[in-house]
């Protein structure tokens, strides 16, 4: 199996950009079966696990084309939570296959924009392919990494994202940029995994192993205090799925396990949650 532990930020995110481009590839080639964030034989990411799946309605599902679907590799719905408005600018933060950057577009019409930020050359390929036959034609896809982003100051009203920012090797940076591309009053609001307590250090080792999207995932204390830092107001955390044992389990199905493996699911047991953030940048 892939060695996903995280080591320096340009070989995380060359980890990353290497494993969700191979999964893109394979998912969409043989598409068959939703995309997973996590853990994964050979570093692809494949079938249907408890992260992932159920996501989006049906409505929304049959509003954008099915590759859109398969490429989603979040851990929530963002744009359905993230109260978007008629002119709106929103950023997506690691934008994948374009599913959240296409509903987004949707909701903020014609006379709004959204962007979406990727740094894989496969996704943003399968992004712009899905926004043409969306017919959206208010979105844009950039090459970038999300500690860099390529847009002015004070120039989005919202920024989302799903399941990328803990994937960050560097998440105060990640942060600080989000923080600099809105405008005055300008709205976090992303679906993450966070822990509800910090792990024993062999069930992060395992866990870097098996799921990148658990194993870079801060507790919610942290989080909150390096949104704080960021100088982002207002911050709130929704507790959207709690992650058992037994969830855990199955998104590690046909992975590699330690000999430990029951010990390190029972560690886990309750420990991982989806979570919808919301944070404000104050007005001036």
């Amino acid at each position: 199996m892939a060695d996903c532990r995280p080591t320096t930020g340009d070989a995380t995110r060359d980890m990353v950009r290497d494993k969700y481009g191979s999964s893109v590839v394979a998912l969409t080639s043989n598409s068959t079966d939703k995309a997973s964030c996590c853990g994964a034989k050979s570093g692809v990411l494949t079938g249907v696990d408890p992260i992932t799946k159920d996501l989006y309605s049906a409505e929304e599902a049959a509003s954008v084309p099915s590759d859109a679907i398969l490429a989603s590799f979040g851990c929530g719905n963002p744009t359905a939570l993230a109260n978007l408005t008629a002119g709106q600018v929103v950023l997506d933060l690691g934008s994948g296959g374009g599913i959240d950057v296409i509903l987004s577009a949707k909701r903020v019409g014609p006379t709004g924009k959204a962007y979406g930020l990727d740094m894989t050359d496969e996704m943003l390929s399968l992004a712009r392919r899905n926004a043409a036959t969306a017919r959206a034609t208010n979105v844009e896809f950039l090459k970038g990494h999300i500690e860099a982003v390529p847009l002015p100051d004070a120039s989005v009203d919202v920024i989302i994202s799903n399941c990328v920012i803990n994937l960050s090797p560097d998440k105060d940076l990640t942060l600080a940029e989000a923080f600099r591309v809105l405008r005055p009053g300008g709205r976090l609001a992303v679906s993450d995994i966070v822990l509800s307590r910090t792990l024993p250090p062999a069930t992060q080792r395992s866990l870097e192993l098996w799921a990148g999207c658990i194993a870079g995932a801060l507790v919610g204390e942290d989080y909150a205090a390096k949104l704080a830092n960021a100088g982002f107001t207002d911050i709130e955390f929704e507790v959207t799925r709690v992650y058992s044992s037994d969830d855990a389990r199955e998104i590690v199905s046909g992975v590699d396990e330690p000999s430990d493996a029951d010990a390190q699911l029972t560690a886990i047991d309750g420990a991982a949650m989806s979570c919808f953030i919301r944070a404000k940048k104050p007005q001036v």
